[in-house]
């Protein structure tokens, strides 16, 4: 026995060789092995050798000197981008106008009878204190003037984005086409492209709606794409024997049971297209967000918050009442009948509101928060940001993440021969999917170095990977804590809404307040913008994993950590890889907002380029942050594509 022991063991050196990422390891090691000495005797250094780089600030210079001398000449602007710019602002008008003329009683009352039709008596009531809040707090027309904006805004983005999602879901060679779209316009930070937006639309509100769109659509077709590719294949089947055509596939099978992603999806849009608002807010949209940026300009927090709660409070019943709608689709829910009483009733209290004189707010109804906001935030910045007994204060909790996490990360990434960095993507990116996913990863960084970025873009990996990491950390464990505990979730649903609607403006004084400036405060709004989309698609796709699975393992045992190892995060994957790269995409995103507040590095230059005009430098660091975040999506997320592969 022992002598055939001895002699089973032998083949197990080639077997150990012949694993695929062995070979892989094996094939980089002699690629390292040739051009790694050669990359160091002729480019010599750590950085990125500057003879390897390419100006493009001339070209750039070009193309904004052209914009402007013919934005308003050129038939391209005339007949195609006019017409779109007037759209937009025709659309925003008249659905501005529209609530305008319905008054305040009117719109509290169509929303709360439309939250009671699809949803019941609680959140109509909570959708009527939600609009009487905004009226309380003093901002009833910003508040118009923003909701108006955001129902274009939210519709072209939904539009858009179910419309690349399904050509992305139903066709691999789309989803490989639109991946890299979807990852420029999630990953462009809002301030690159509002700078060529500006140059093409001028600034109001075409510039503000449609950069909305492109920050908002990609969650959308990602979300679409991957519901419809985990529609079950048993049922795909199925209908298939019945003789139907593609269409009627899509139509009564896909769609239907991709529902609960479609509507993450339109979560996911509200909720950034939100966001958004004080950005857009730069570039004249006017607004809640207008009155964030004009408070923080000022560092009034107080008032910033005023005009914050509200974007908060539509984000809240927006997601209530399509979640509602959503979960009632196929339902026999109430009859016809119903909503034309809710039609008649809201238009009788609209009516009765402008015969009364209604239709604006009342001055004397209004209440003002901001100085005992301004109060506490003093209150915490004099008691919690130095001198705490024991635990110590926030200002040395954030020098002790510098000093202890991010400076060895950023000094340990620089220090790195260049070649190296590129030989580390390379391996990861492969090790993990296919030669052309590692070849788009080294590609992606290889063009920060020739983009002359290289330092400024490594120290911007280092803070992305210390919030990504902080991000995941408790991110997948609220997400695994709600979807394994209802009353958890209904706690926890509230406070990412507002985390993730709250603008990153007006959470970022208290941070810089508590934190003091630099790249850790960075890191901390990173986190809390990035964490609610982690913890959302968590939860959900552990929520829907199959239930056979779960009760098999139950049948057999198994204890609730072993099913939850065991089965649930298996069969949860693809739902946690979005998760991962949604983290990425997200923290990436609030990259800019962290160069307002001492983050440095790719930031600061973005910001930089849009304040002075500068097109090169901001398009320039805003395409490096592209390039990390399509490096990072391709060494996290290829797993996916590789297993569609290899199952086709």
């Amino acid at each position: 026995m022992a002598t055939i022991t001895a002699t089973a063991r032998k083949p197990a050196p080639p077997g150990i060789l012949s694993r695929r990422a062995v070979r892989k390891l094996l094939v980089l090691a002699l690629a390292a092995a040739i051009l790694a000495p050669i990359a160091a005797t002729q480019w010599p250094g750590a950085t990125w050798p500057t003879a390897l780089t390419v100006d493009v600030s001339e070209p750039l210079g070009r193309a904004s000197d052209w914009i402007i001398d013919n934005r308003d000449s050129h038939p391209l602007f005339l007949y195609f981008f006019g017409h779109v710019s007037n759209v937009v602002v025709i659309a925003v008008r008249a659905v501005y106008l529209a609530l305008l003329a319905v008054g305040w009683a009117g719109v509290t009352a169509i929303g709360a009878l439309v939250a009671w039709r699809v949803a019941g008596v609680k959140l109509a009531l909570g959708t009527a204190a939600a609009f009487l809040a905004c009226g309380l707090l003093g901002m009833w027309v910003p508040t118009m003037q923003t909701l108006a904006l955001m129902v274009v805004a939210v519709l072209a983005s939904v539009a858009v984005g179910a419309l690349l999602g399904l050509a992305a879901g139903l066709s691999d060679r789309m989803d490989r086409v639109l991946r890299p779209v979807l990852d420029t316009m999630q990953v462009l930070p809002a301030f690159a492209y509002l700078l060529p937006v500006v140059l093409v639309f001028g600034i109001g509100v075409p510039a503000a709606v449609l950069a909305t769109v492109v920050y908002a659509a990609p969650p959308m077709a990602r979300l679409t794409s991957l519901g419809l590719r985990g529609a079950d294949k048993e049922v795909l089947e199925a209908v298939e024997s019945l003789g139907t055509t593609a269409r009627q596939r899509l139509l009564t099978a896909r769609i239907p049971l991709a529902r609960k992603e479609l509507l993450l999806g339109v979560n996911q849009t509200i909720m950034m297209a939100l966001s958004m608002a004080v950005i857009a807010s730069v570039i004249g949209a006017g607004g809640l967000g207008d009155r964030v940026y004009q408070a923080l300009a000022s560092v009034d927090v107080g008032a910033a918050l005023a005009a914050g709660i509200p974007i908060v409070l539509l984000a809240v019943v927006l997601d209530r009442v399509t979640g509602a709608a959503g979960e009632r689709l196929g339902e026999a829910g109430k009859s016809p009948v119903t909503w034309l009483y809710a039609l008649v009733v809201a238009a009788a209290v609209a009516l009765a509101g402008r015969l009364a004189g209604f239709l604006d707010w009342p001055d004397g109804w209004e209440l003002n928060i901001a100085e005992p906001v301004n109060r506490a935030v003093d209150w915490m910045t004099a008691h919690l940001y130095s001198g705490v007994p024991v635990v110590g204060g926030t200002a040395d909790w954030a020098a002790h993440f510098t000093s202890w996490v991010l400076n060895p990360l950023r000094d340990g990434l620089q220090w790195l021969p260049w070649w190296s960095v590129l030989l580390i993507v390379a391996t990861l990116a492969w090790l993990i999917g296919t030669w052309r996913t590692a070849l788009t990863a080294v590609l992606a960084m290889a063009a920060i170095g020739v983009l002359g970025v290289w330092n400024p873009s490594l120290d911007t990996l280092s803070q992305v990977l210390a919030a990504v990491a902080v991000t995941l950390v408790i991110g997948f464990a609220a997400g695994i804590a709600a979807a394994r505990g209802d009353r958890f979730e209904r706690l926890l649903r509230p406070v990412l809404d507002v985390f993730q609607t709250m603008p990153q403006f007006v959470y970022l004084i208290p941070v810089v307040a508590l934190f003091g400036v630099g790249r850790a405060p960075a890191v901390a709004a990173a986190v809390v913008y990035a964490l609610p989309a982690v913890v959302r698609i968590t939860a959900q796709g552990l929520r829907q994993v199959d239930a056979a699975a779960m009760e098999s393992a139950r049948s057999l045992g198994a204890t609730s950590g072993q099913q939850l190892r065991q089965v649930q995060l298996p069969l949860a994957r693809r739902s946690l890889l979005l998760a991962v790269n949604q983290g990425v995409v997200l923290v990436l995103a609030v990259v800019i907002i962290g160069g307002l507040v001492g983050g440095g590095a790719l930031g600061y230059q973005v910001v930089f380029g849009l304040a002075q005009g500068d097109l090169a430098t901001g398009l320039v660091a805003g395409a490096a942050i592209v390039c990390l975040g399509l490096m990072l999506d391709r060494v996290t997320q290829p797993t996916e594509r590789r297993t569609t592969k290899k199952g086709a």
